[in-house]
């Protein structure tokens, strides 16, 4: 019978490959095998039920390490429902994603535990705080005393509640059940023809989407393994390909940028690197062929939502038929390009991208208005992104219904401004996005980060773009900034552009 949670993921596991290594601490060595993970889980689980009964909701307020995952993988095993909070939201955004998502238990690092105690102390229900480093080696619970097996869990359980960051208003909790984390973690393992022998880069923090499905999760389906660093480090990233055999890496645009500022490894010494994946935000043309060309790895660029546990759509394994520029096609569930009613749009016409499939959410918690809003009355969900497909089944995107520019009656995508902007070699990142004037409606500005060490002026960008995108579509207003927004997944965050378009550099 196939799994269909990831406590039943974790048990096939270890009864096939008990002494496999699933989990590597690359800072302090420690490892976990499958036949460990297992009793973790089993010991984890059940102090989490102890102390605040079964189908419990617990949130996670910890940086990436060994008891992180433990933690998130015994909950998740014993049937309770996680909520990895982002450690880089503010204080009051933090406060409102632990009082809403009604968890009742809280493991916290030793720096965040003072903070967390006084977010929920005027909260009405009383709320435990559990403080714990990160990577411990051992965690308050009595392992030997642990039930012998995992409970058989239930598929359509409420597993994971990750809150989304929007641009206006509070955040929402993406409601996803075991039966949806274990259909990616399957989706991802056989997208990219994944098995026992392939390790991955976990550099991305585990309250991500991405880095929870992906490098997590996923292994757990292949019965792979992963090497995490406390957090990603440009300068000695590629140290762990090569000292721990990772055979394909997890990454976002901002980490391949990184990247391609620094240093070459020996070609020789990541030859058994298979791919990059790069998902969570747009990747520039630009981006993915500099990378290969200067690294010797092939790029898939993905894309996927919190609400559909990461990856929808992805580029093929054969570099051969992936398509630059594109997401990919449809990735273990269908996807279709429709009108503002939700009708099917011929190939090749813009519109907005729906999704319907085994990985898609059951809806945003205590929120039926959002939810209601999220789905077309057909079932599909709204991604609220606009783009194309082509006649081959690969689908590109332009922009979001919201940042889309128009000018004088014209669609204008700002990723189409952003990827012409970027390619002048005195830019190291920009974002577009559109400003009101009295005539058009809409103008363009274009935000830009200056690349060290390389002219940049607004005469010699503007004469640029002009060049390249003609006048009506050149940027109005070129502003340079020192950063531009961003939100806990990567994505530069327009509209915020518009309330604090950054220093100038």
């Amino acid at each position: 019978m196939a799994a269909s949670t990831v406590g039943s993921l974790i048990q096939a596991q270890a009864r096939e490959r008990p002494d496999a290594t699933y989990f590597i601490a690359t800072e302090t060595g420690r490892t976990l095998t499958f036949g460990a993970l297992e009793a973790s889980c089993r010991g984890v689980g059940a102090f989490i039920t102890s102390k605040a009964g079964p189908a419990a909701h617990v949130s996670v307020v910890m940086p990436n390490g060994l008891a992180t995952l433990r933690i998130l993988l015994g909950a998740l095993a014993a049937g309770h429902c996680v909520n990895p909070v982002n450690l880089v939201s503010q204080s009051e955004q933090m406060k409102y994603v632990l009082d809403h998502s009604d968890s009742t238990l809280v493991f916290a690092s030793p720096e965040w535990g003072p903070r967390v105690r006084e977010m929920v102390r005027d909260f009405d229900r009383k709320v435990e705080v559990i403080e714990i480093d990160p990577d411990a080696a051992t965690l308050p619970c009595d392992e030997s005393a642990a039930p012998p097996a995992l409970p058989a869990g239930d598929p359509d359980a409420l597993a994971l509640l990750m809150y989304t960051s929007g641009t206006t208003g509070k955040p929402k909790g993406v409601m996803l059940t075991q039966s949806n984390l274990v259909a990616n973690a399957r989706n991802i393992s056989e997208e990219h023809a994944l098995g026992p022998a392939d390790r991955v880069t976990g550099v991305l923090p585990l309250y991500h989407i991405n880095a929870f499905a992906v490098t997590m999760l996923a292994p757990l389906a292949h019965g792979g393994s992963l090497a995490m660093p406390p957090k990603f480090s440009a300068s000695r990233f590629w140290e762990l390909p090569i000292r721990h055999g990772c055979t394909w890496l997890n990454m976002v645009p901002t980490m391949v940028s990184f990247l391609l500022e620094g240093s070459v490894p020996p070609r020789d010494a990541i030859r058994h690197v298979r791919f990059c994946r790069s998902a969570s935000a747009p990747l520039p043309p630009e981006y993915i062929v500099a990378f290969q060309e200067k690294f010797g790895v092939g790029v898939i660029e993905t894309m996927g939502l919190t609400e559909t546990v990461a990856p929808a759509f992805s580029n093929p394994l054969d570099a051969s038929r992936r398509k630059v520029g594109s997401v990919g096609r449809a990735s273990g569930c269908e996807a279709r390009v429709v009108d503002e009613r939700g009708e099917p749009l011929p190939d090749g016409t813009p519109g907005e991208i729906t999704i319907r499939g085994p990985q898609v959410m059951r809806g945003y918690y205590k929120n039926e208005a959002a939810t209601k809003a999220a789905f077309f009355p057909d079932g599909w969900l709204r991604t609220g992104d606009v783009g194309v497909r082509d006649a081959d089944g690969f689908f590109f995107i332009t922009g979001r219904i919201k940042e889309l520019i128009i000018k004088g009656g014209e669609n204008i995508a700002p990723r189409e401004i952003d990827e012409v902007v970027l390619r002048h070699p005195g830019v190291l990142d920009a974002a577009s996005v559109g400003i009101p004037d009295r005539h058009y409606g809409q103008e363009i500005m274009v935000c830009v980060i200056r690349r060290q060490g390389v002219a940049c002026d607004e005469a010699s960008l503007r004469a640029f773009c002009v060049e390249h995108l003609g006048p009506f579509k050149t940027p109005k207003v070129i502003r340079f900034v020192d950063e531009l927004p961003r939100g806990p997944s990567g994505k530069v965050q327009r509209l915020k552009l518009l309330e604090n378009p950054g220093v100038a550099a």
